[in-house]
């Protein structure tokens, strides 16, 4: 298998060669890709690309139709943050089912396999067309060899609570602790956090969840834990968006983990960023710092 690098600073296929191409913006602001050719129609090609927005989605559809017309019979994608995750429903009348409309795209091209890592619901995995699921534990479990072996596994909200608790079966030697909260649907507000402990005696907690992006619910949560008497606070997240930055997280975190499934992030004294590595396309998913 040979891989295709639309972004050229993630590799998660360290070991394959790698397919060069060209690309270019034309003046009226459209993406242009030109692969070079390959000689083999019946080598497999994996497309690896990190999607922030919508420009990033097109430059993949393009990449997939370029190897299409080249023959390519045997054409798979990684994309470890899936776009639009997050509007995974519909609660105001004239809005998109945001999620669905990314899907429905990439459903149609075909593709023979498509890689996606932690989404953020069962949505994502219903809407796709038999996706290859990358979980999480890889990931937990290596950041944990630095973390004292005694800590609780926190869920932040009833959303994450099924993975959280399959992430503790997987890991067997931690104790799982429920907490909660409210969101105002209109204004996006969070408030009434809760943690369902009655005294945390002390303990160093780490918080899993899927996706960071202004820390808001982490720091309204990292409050109600240390209300619970909560020792070090230490946040794990697959995706770190971080659009406010890593400042707000640094009052109320000792460490901060992440993988660079959604960006490279500079370094910071608070943050431990993993990069992904996949051997193959078979789901054998590991991360080296």
């Amino acid at each position: 298998m040979k891989t295709l690098l639309l972004d050229p600073n993630f590799n998660p296929f360290p070991k394959n060669e790698t397919i060069a191409y060209k690309s270019l913006v034309f003046p009226g602001g459209e993406p242009h890709i030109e692969i070079e050719p390959l000689q083999d129609t019946k080598t497999a090609v994996c497309i690896c690309h990190r999607i922030g927005n919508f420009e990033d989605f097109g430059f993949l559809l393009l990449a997939i139709g370029a190897l299409k017309r080249m023959g390519i019979r045997s054409i798979s994608a990684f994309i470890p943050y899936f776009p639009a995750a997050r509007q995974d429903r519909v609660t105001t009348p004239g809005t998109a089912l945001s999620v669905k409309v990314y899907a429905d795209i990439l459903n149609q091209q075909g593709l023979d396999q498509l890689l996606i890592f932690d989404p953020h619901s069962e949505v994502t995995t219903a809407v796709l067309q038999a996706p290859t699921v990358l979980s999480n534990h890889i990931f937990i479990q290596e950041l944990l060899q630095e973390l004292p072996p005694d800590l609780y596994i926190v869920s932040p909200d009833a959303g994450a609570q099924k993975k959280i608790y399959e992430l503790g079966g997987y890991l067997q030697d931690y104790e799982v602790i429920e907490a909660g909260k409210k969101r105002d649907v209109k204004s996006g507000k969070l408030s009434g956090f809760r943690v369902y402990a009655e005294d945390l005696e002390g303990r160093d907690c780490l918080i899993v969840d899927d996706i960071c992006d202004g820390g808001g619910t982490f720091i309204g949560l990292a409050a109600a834990l240390k209300a619970k008497n909560a020792g070090n606070l230490y946040l794990a997240v697959s995706h770190g968006i971080f659009s406010k930055g890593l400042e707000p997280l640094e009052t109320v975190f000792t460490k901060v983990y992440c993988t660079n499934s959604f960006r490279d992030m500079p370094k910071h004294p608070l943050l431990t960023q993993f990069s992904i590595q996949l051997e193959n396309n078979q789901g054998k998913i590991f991360f080296t710092k």
